[in-house]
């Protein structure tokens, strides 16, 4: 343990950060943070871990994966945390997905508003409708709605 950081226990990280004891072991399981042992068995964590976890939060609050961040995180030296140059060159990385999302996420919502406005309740023209499941064969989730074209016979 490096003597020049500032340790805070796992309780303090909690209460200082917002989140809860189990979601910080559960980040430090998935590579997000790292801790030491203090002599008696205790988590700890350098006081910049903090930063880290506004981090983490923020791309979750964008709906990033768990994935998408630790492959960002990954790419700092040393396991750091994130500056401004690093937060710019990560935030230029995922502006590219983000952009993917929101007009995946546009596409969805006329596609329900019409589905949900249409009021025809006919499942020969309905998106939702999938006889026999004929749309496994094109992928999973919901292939029509995605923008799959049905069989003709549906």
């Amino acid at each position: 343990m490096d003597a020049d950081r500032k340790w805070l226990a796992i309780g303090q990280i909690a209460r200082r950060s917002g989140v809860n004891a189990s979601a910080l072991r559960f980040y430090e399981q998935k590579g997000l943070l790292r801790s030491v042992r203090s002599d008696g068995g205790q988590r700890l964590y350098p006081q910049d871990a903090l930063r880290r976890i506004a981090f983490i939060r923020v791309a979750q609050g964008m709906g990033l994966s768990l994935g998408d961040i630790a492959d960002a995180l990954a790419g700092l030296p040393d396991g750091r945390t994130p500056d401004r140059r690093d937060w710019e060159q990560i935030a230029s990385q995922w502006q590219g997905l983000l952009d993917q999302r929101i007009e995946a996420l546009q596409q969805l919502k006329g596609k329900l508003t019409s589905c949900i406005g249409c009021g025809c309740l006919s499942l020969e023209h309905c998106a939702l409708y999938n006889p026999d499941d004929q749309a496994a064969r094109q992928g999973a989730g919901p292939r029509y709605l995605l923008g799959e074209t049905p069989p003709s016979d549906a």
